[in-house]
Protein backbone atom coordinates (compact mmCIF):
# COMPACT_ATOMS: atom_id res chain seq x y z
CA UNK A 1 0.00 0.00 0.00
CA UNK A 2 3.02 1.95 -0.72
CA UNK A 3 1.58 5.25 -2.11
CA UNK A 4 3.56 6.34 -4.58
CA UNK A 5 4.28 10.50 -5.96
CA UNK A 6 1.45 11.87 -8.11
CA UNK A 7 -1.28 10.01 -7.03
CA UNK A 8 -2.60 12.73 -3.56
CA UNK A 9 -2.40 16.20 -4.76
CA UNK A 10 0.01 18.63 -3.06
CA UNK A 11 -2.00 20.22 -0.42
CA UNK A 12 -3.71 16.88 1.15
CA UNK A 13 -0.16 14.93 0.93
CA UNK A 14 1.27 18.62 3.10
CA UNK A 15 -1.90 18.34 5.58
CA UNK A 16 -0.77 14.24 5.72
CA UNK A 17 2.80 15.08 6.18
CA UNK A 18 1.61 17.56 9.19
CA UNK A 19 -0.62 14.87 10.89
CA UNK A 20 1.95 12.45 10.27
CA UNK A 21 4.79 14.70 11.92
CA UNK A 22 2.55 15.21 14.66
CA UNK A 23 2.02 11.37 15.13
CA UNK A 24 5.75 10.85 15.05
CA UNK A 25 6.35 13.58 17.97
CA UNK A 26 3.71 11.74 19.87
CA UNK A 27 4.84 8.41 19.24
CA UNK A 28 8.51 9.97 20.69
CA UNK A 29 7.50 11.06 23.73
CA UNK A 30 5.07 7.63 24.29
CA UNK A 31 7.36 5.69 23.38
CA UNK A 32 9.72 6.23 26.15
CA UNK A 33 7.35 5.35 28.61
CA UNK A 34 7.55 1.75 26.92
CA UNK A 35 10.53 1.20 26.09
CA UNK A 36 13.20 -0.14 28.96
CA UNK A 37 16.67 -2.12 28.75
CA UNK A 38 15.22 -5.09 27.17
CA UNK A 39 12.99 -4.24 24.79
CA UNK A 40 14.85 -1.09 23.11
CA UNK A 41 17.59 -2.77 21.06
CA UNK A 42 14.09 -4.92 20.24
CA UNK A 43 12.02 -2.47 18.73
CA UNK A 44 15.14 -2.23 16.53
CA UNK A 45 15.01 -5.90 15.60
CA UNK A 46 11.10 -5.17 15.08
CA UNK A 47 11.82 -2.66 12.48
CA UNK A 48 14.36 -4.75 10.52
CA UNK A 49 11.90 -7.55 10.57
CA UNK A 50 9.31 -5.85 9.27
CA UNK A 51 11.10 -4.12 6.37
CA UNK A 52 12.35 -7.95 5.88
CA UNK A 53 8.86 -9.71 5.95
CA UNK A 54 7.39 -6.79 3.70
CA UNK A 55 9.79 -8.27 0.94
CA UNK A 56 7.93 -11.18 1.00
CA UNK A 57 4.48 -10.60 -0.97
CA UNK A 58 2.48 -13.32 -1.42
CA UNK A 59 -0.53 -14.14 -4.23
CA UNK A 60 -3.64 -13.00 -2.52
CA UNK A 61 -6.07 -13.34 -6.20
CA UNK A 62 -5.62 -13.54 -10.00
CA UNK A 63 -2.71 -11.20 -10.71
CA UNK A 64 -2.79 -9.35 -7.02
CA UNK A 65 -0.54 -9.45 -4.28
CA UNK A 66 -0.49 -8.33 -1.17
CA UNK A 67 2.38 -7.88 2.14
CA UNK A 68 2.72 -7.30 5.59
CA UNK A 69 2.00 -3.88 6.88
CA UNK A 70 3.09 -4.56 10.27
CA UNK A 71 1.50 -2.21 12.29
CA UNK A 72 -0.40 -4.60 14.61
CA UNK A 73 3.00 -6.65 14.97
CA UNK A 74 4.94 -3.68 16.18
CA UNK A 75 1.68 -2.52 18.27
CA UNK A 76 1.41 -6.16 19.91
CA UNK A 77 5.22 -6.41 20.02
CA UNK A 78 6.79 -3.42 21.36
CA UNK A 79 3.80 -0.80 22.27
CA UNK A 80 1.61 1.31 20.00
CA UNK A 81 3.76 4.27 20.31
CA UNK A 82 6.61 2.31 19.80
CA UNK A 83 5.07 0.66 16.75
CA UNK A 84 4.00 3.92 14.99
CA UNK A 85 7.77 4.55 14.97
CA UNK A 86 9.17 1.16 13.87
CA UNK A 87 7.07 1.31 11.05
CA UNK A 88 7.87 5.17 10.09
CA UNK A 89 11.37 4.14 10.37
CA UNK A 90 10.40 1.36 7.35
CA UNK A 91 8.91 3.71 5.02
CA UNK A 92 11.81 6.65 5.65
CA UNK A 93 14.03 3.59 4.82
CA UNK A 94 12.09 2.15 1.86
CA UNK A 95 11.47 5.67 0.39
CA UNK A 96 14.74 7.21 0.80
CA UNK A 97 17.03 4.07 0.02
CA UNK A 98 14.95 1.86 -2.19
CA UNK A 99 12.14 4.17 -3.64
CA UNK A 100 9.26 2.31 -2.68
CA UNK A 101 6.81 4.78 -1.80
CA UNK A 102 6.57 8.53 -2.61
CA UNK A 103 8.85 11.12 -0.91
CA UNK A 104 6.53 13.78 -1.43
CA UNK A 105 4.21 11.02 -0.04
CA UNK A 106 6.01 9.88 2.82
CA UNK A 107 3.13 11.77 5.24
CA UNK A 108 0.37 9.95 2.81
CA UNK A 109 1.97 6.77 4.21
CA UNK A 110 3.29 6.90 7.78
CA UNK A 111 -0.62 7.85 8.51
CA UNK A 112 -1.99 5.62 6.48
CA UNK A 113 0.50 2.21 6.88
CA UNK A 114 1.96 3.31 10.53
CA UNK A 115 -0.83 5.18 11.97
CA UNK A 116 -3.76 3.87 10.92
CA UNK A 117 -3.00 0.17 11.17
CA UNK A 118 -1.47 0.58 14.26
CA UNK A 119 -3.80 2.37 16.29
CA UNK A 120 -6.88 0.27 14.93
CA UNK A 121 -5.04 -3.40 15.70
CA UNK A 122 -3.84 -1.93 19.22
CA UNK A 123 -7.67 -1.00 20.17
CA UNK A 124 -8.93 -4.21 18.38
CA UNK A 125 -5.88 -6.21 20.39
CA UNK A 126 -6.56 -4.64 24.02
CA UNK A 127 -10.26 -4.73 23.32
CA UNK A 128 -10.40 -8.57 22.53
CA UNK A 129 -7.76 -9.51 25.41
CA UNK A 130 -9.92 -7.95 28.60
CA UNK A 131 -12.72 -10.66 27.22
CA UNK A 132 -10.90 -13.13 26.05
CA UNK A 133 -9.83 -15.77 28.91
CA UNK A 134 -6.40 -14.71 30.28
CA UNK A 135 -3.71 -17.05 28.15
CA UNK A 136 -1.20 -17.34 25.41
CA UNK A 137 -3.82 -19.23 23.04
CA UNK A 138 -5.73 -15.62 24.13
CA UNK A 139 -2.99 -12.81 23.11
CA UNK A 140 -2.47 -15.19 19.45
CA UNK A 141 -6.30 -15.04 19.02
CA UNK A 142 -6.24 -11.37 19.43
CA UNK A 143 -3.21 -10.71 17.38
CA UNK A 144 -4.90 -12.36 14.40
CA UNK A 145 -8.13 -10.52 14.73
CA UNK A 146 -6.28 -7.28 15.06
CA UNK A 147 -3.77 -7.68 11.96
CA UNK A 148 -7.21 -8.78 9.97
CA UNK A 149 -8.74 -5.56 10.83
CA UNK A 150 -5.91 -3.13 10.62
CA UNK A 151 -5.50 -3.70 6.39
CA UNK A 152 -8.82 -3.35 5.38
CA UNK A 153 -8.75 0.14 8.13
CA UNK A 154 -5.94 1.15 5.99
CA UNK A 155 -7.29 0.59 2.79
CA UNK A 156 -10.30 2.57 3.84
CA UNK A 157 -8.23 5.44 4.76
CA UNK A 158 -6.37 5.58 1.65
CA UNK A 159 -9.66 5.90 -0.11
CA UNK A 160 -10.66 8.62 2.17
CA UNK A 161 -7.55 10.33 1.56
CA UNK A 162 -8.19 9.90 -1.82
CA UNK A 163 -11.44 11.03 -2.24
CA UNK A 164 -9.61 14.88 -0.53
CA UNK A 165 -6.76 15.18 -2.71
CA UNK A 166 -7.01 12.30 -5.50
CA UNK A 167 -5.11 13.84 -8.72
CA UNK A 168 -7.44 11.78 -11.43
CA UNK A 169 -10.92 12.01 -11.77
CA UNK A 170 -12.36 8.04 -10.79
CA UNK A 171 -15.46 6.90 -8.93
CA UNK A 172 -14.92 6.85 -5.24
CA UNK A 173 -17.31 4.20 -4.57
CA UNK A 174 -15.05 2.16 -7.08
CA UNK A 175 -11.96 2.80 -5.08
CA UNK A 176 -13.67 2.16 -1.99
CA UNK A 177 -14.86 -1.23 -3.18
CA UNK A 178 -11.71 -2.86 -5.01
CA UNK A 179 -9.56 -1.20 -1.97
CA UNK A 180 -11.38 -2.76 1.17
CA UNK A 181 -12.32 -5.75 -0.91
CA UNK A 182 -8.83 -6.91 -1.92
CA UNK A 183 -7.19 -5.76 1.52
CA UNK A 184 -9.66 -8.48 3.27
CA UNK A 185 -7.92 -11.07 1.17
CA UNK A 186 -4.57 -9.49 2.04
CA UNK A 187 -5.67 -8.77 5.74
CA UNK A 188 -5.60 -12.77 6.60
CA UNK A 189 -1.92 -13.18 5.23
CA UNK A 190 -1.39 -10.17 7.52
CA UNK A 191 -2.82 -11.72 10.19
CA UNK A 192 -1.28 -14.72 9.86
CA UNK A 193 1.97 -13.99 9.57
CA UNK A 194 1.24 -11.41 12.92
CA UNK A 195 -0.37 -14.37 14.78
CA UNK A 196 2.23 -16.87 13.94
CA UNK A 197 5.37 -14.33 14.83
CA UNK A 198 3.43 -12.89 18.40
CA UNK A 199 2.80 -16.64 18.80
CA UNK A 200 6.13 -17.75 18.94
CA UNK A 201 7.95 -14.99 20.67
CA UNK A 202 4.88 -15.40 23.65
CA UNK A 203 5.76 -19.19 23.79
CA UNK A 204 9.86 -18.55 24.61
CA UNK A 205 9.85 -15.03 25.86
CA UNK A 206 6.20 -13.52 26.90
CA UNK A 207 8.18 -11.19 28.96
CA UNK A 208 8.90 -9.53 26.16
CA UNK A 209 5.45 -8.91 24.11
CA UNK A 210 3.96 -5.45 25.02
CA UNK A 211 1.04 -6.98 24.22
CA UNK A 212 0.96 -9.69 27.30
CA UNK A 213 2.26 -8.17 30.04
CA UNK A 214 0.03 -8.98 33.51
CA UNK A 215 -0.95 -12.63 31.45
CA UNK A 216 -0.93 -14.51 34.11
CA UNK A 217 -3.32 -14.27 37.05
CA UNK A 218 -2.20 -13.67 40.10
CA UNK A 219 -1.92 -17.12 42.20
CA UNK A 220 -4.64 -17.11 45.11
CA UNK A 221 -3.61 -18.77 48.50
CA UNK A 222 -6.53 -19.29 50.97
CA UNK A 223 -5.79 -17.44 54.11
CA UNK A 224 -8.71 -18.12 56.93
CA UNK A 225 -11.26 -19.34 55.06
CA UNK A 226 -10.40 -16.23 52.54
CA UNK A 227 -8.77 -16.37 48.72
CA UNK A 228 -5.97 -13.50 48.79
CA UNK A 229 -3.10 -13.13 46.39
CA UNK A 230 0.06 -14.91 47.15
CA UNK A 231 3.48 -13.00 47.27
CA UNK A 232 4.63 -12.46 43.73
CA UNK A 233 8.18 -13.72 43.05
CA UNK A 234 11.56 -11.24 42.40
CA UNK A 235 11.80 -10.55 38.79
CA UNK A 236 14.91 -12.21 37.47
CA UNK A 237 17.82 -9.87 36.77
CA UNK A 238 18.48 -8.37 33.80
CA UNK A 239 21.35 -10.44 33.58
CA UNK A 240 19.86 -13.75 34.18
CA UNK A 241 17.29 -13.14 31.34
CA UNK A 242 19.12 -11.95 28.43
CA UNK A 243 17.87 -10.80 24.85
CA UNK A 244 20.66 -11.68 23.04
CA UNK A 245 19.69 -15.15 21.91
CA UNK A 246 16.25 -13.44 20.74
CA UNK A 247 17.89 -10.70 19.17
CA UNK A 248 20.37 -12.82 17.75
CA UNK A 249 17.23 -14.96 15.85
CA UNK A 250 15.77 -12.65 14.67
CA UNK A 251 18.11 -10.85 12.57
CA UNK A 252 18.99 -13.75 11.52
CA UNK A 253 15.44 -15.12 10.11
CA UNK A 254 15.40 -11.20 9.44
CA UNK A 255 18.50 -11.67 6.82
CA UNK A 256 17.30 -15.22 5.53
CA UNK A 257 13.96 -13.67 4.77
CA UNK A 258 15.01 -10.79 3.20
CA UNK A 259 18.56 -11.65 1.70
CA UNK A 260 17.25 -15.76 0.44
CA UNK A 261 13.23 -16.15 0.50
CA UNK A 262 12.47 -12.93 -1.17
CA UNK A 263 13.60 -14.24 -4.05
CA UNK A 264 10.58 -16.35 -4.22
CA UNK A 265 8.21 -13.43 -3.22
CA UNK A 266 5.37 -13.07 -5.86
CA UNK A 267 6.27 -10.82 -8.94
CA UNK A 268 2.63 -9.89 -8.77
CA UNK A 269 1.37 -5.96 -8.31
CA UNK A 270 0.03 -5.50 -4.74
CA UNK A 271 -3.02 -4.34 -3.67
CA UNK A 272 -2.91 -0.65 -4.21
CA UNK A 273 -1.06 -1.30 -7.52
CA UNK A 274 -3.63 -3.65 -9.03
CA UNK A 275 -6.76 -1.20 -7.88
CA UNK A 276 -4.37 2.09 -9.59
CA UNK A 277 -3.62 0.47 -12.79
CA UNK A 278 -7.10 -1.22 -13.17
CA UNK A 279 -9.05 2.07 -12.04
CA UNK A 280 -6.57 4.40 -13.30
CA UNK A 281 -5.71 6.15 -10.38
CA UNK A 282 -2.01 5.97 -11.64
CA UNK A 283 -2.27 8.19 -14.52
CA UNK A 284 -0.85 10.79 -13.14
CA UNK A 285 1.64 9.39 -10.87
CA UNK A 286 5.66 10.93 -11.12
CA UNK A 287 8.78 9.25 -11.39
CA UNK A 288 10.42 8.74 -7.91
CA UNK A 289 13.03 11.21 -6.50
CA UNK A 290 15.42 8.17 -5.39
CA UNK A 291 14.64 6.31 -9.31
CA UNK A 292 18.57 6.32 -9.73
CA UNK A 293 19.18 5.18 -5.79
CA UNK A 294 21.76 2.02 -6.19
CA UNK A 295 19.24 0.48 -4.45
CA UNK A 296 16.16 1.44 -6.15
CA UNK A 297 13.43 -0.96 -6.93
CA UNK A 298 15.36 -3.79 -3.85
CA UNK A 299 18.33 -4.61 -6.15
CA UNK A 300 21.71 -3.49 -6.55
CA UNK A 301 23.20 -1.20 -9.31
CA UNK A 302 25.22 -2.91 -11.99
CA UNK A 303 25.00 -6.47 -10.27
CA UNK A 304 22.57 -8.29 -12.90
CA UNK A 305 21.83 -11.59 -11.22
CA UNK A 306 18.79 -11.18 -10.58
CA UNK A 307 19.10 -13.65 -7.20
CA UNK A 308 22.36 -12.20 -6.27
CA UNK A 309 21.25 -8.46 -6.57
CA UNK A 310 17.35 -8.55 -5.01
CA UNK A 311 19.01 -10.77 -1.77
CA UNK A 312 22.22 -8.27 -1.22
CA UNK A 313 19.75 -5.50 -1.32
CA UNK A 314 17.30 -6.95 0.91
CA UNK A 315 20.33 -7.89 3.13
CA UNK A 316 21.44 -4.19 2.99
CA UNK A 317 17.89 -3.08 3.58
CA UNK A 318 17.79 -5.03 6.68
CA UNK A 319 21.30 -3.63 8.18
CA UNK A 320 20.20 -0.24 7.70
CA UNK A 321 16.98 -0.36 9.28
CA UNK A 322 18.26 -2.29 12.51
CA UNK A 323 20.98 0.15 12.61
CA UNK A 324 18.80 3.34 12.33
CA UNK A 325 16.32 1.92 14.46
CA UNK A 326 18.28 0.55 17.15
CA UNK A 327 19.75 4.41 17.45
CA UNK A 328 16.45 6.22 17.47
CA UNK A 329 15.33 3.87 20.40
CA UNK A 330 18.19 3.39 22.60
CA UNK A 331 17.96 7.49 22.27
CA UNK A 332 14.51 7.83 23.76
CA UNK A 333 15.68 4.98 26.41
CA UNK A 334 18.57 6.86 27.30
CA UNK A 335 16.32 10.07 27.16
CA UNK A 336 14.29 8.49 29.70
CA UNK A 337 16.55 7.26 32.08
CA UNK A 338 18.44 10.95 31.92
CA UNK A 339 15.36 12.53 32.73
CA UNK A 340 14.24 9.99 36.02
CA UNK A 341 17.69 10.42 37.17
CA UNK A 342 18.15 12.09 40.60
CA UNK A 343 20.38 14.70 39.06
CA UNK A 344 17.10 15.35 36.59
CA UNK A 345 15.02 16.00 39.55
CA UNK A 346 14.26 18.88 41.43
CA UNK A 347 15.66 18.39 45.12
CA UNK A 348 12.56 19.77 46.13
CA UNK A 349 10.94 16.49 44.76
CA UNK A 350 13.85 13.91 45.62
CA UNK A 351 12.85 11.60 48.45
Amino acid sequence: MHVPDGFINVPVSAAAGVVAAGAVAVSLKGARRELDERTAPLAGLVAAFIFAVQMLNFPVAAGTSGHLLGGALAAILVGPFTGVLCVSVVLLMQGVLFADGGLTALGVNISDMAIVTTVVAYLVFRGLVKVLPRGRRSITVASFAAALLSVPAAAVAFTFIYALGGTTDVSIGKVATAMVGVHVLIGIGEAAITALTVGAVVAVRPDLVYGARGLTRPLKLRVAGELVDAPTAAPAPVAARSTRKVWIAGIVASLVLAGFVSFYASADPDGLEKVAHDKGIDKKAEEHASADSPLADYGVKDITDARISGGLAGVIGVGVTVVAGTAVFWGLRRRRTSDTSPAAVPESEQV
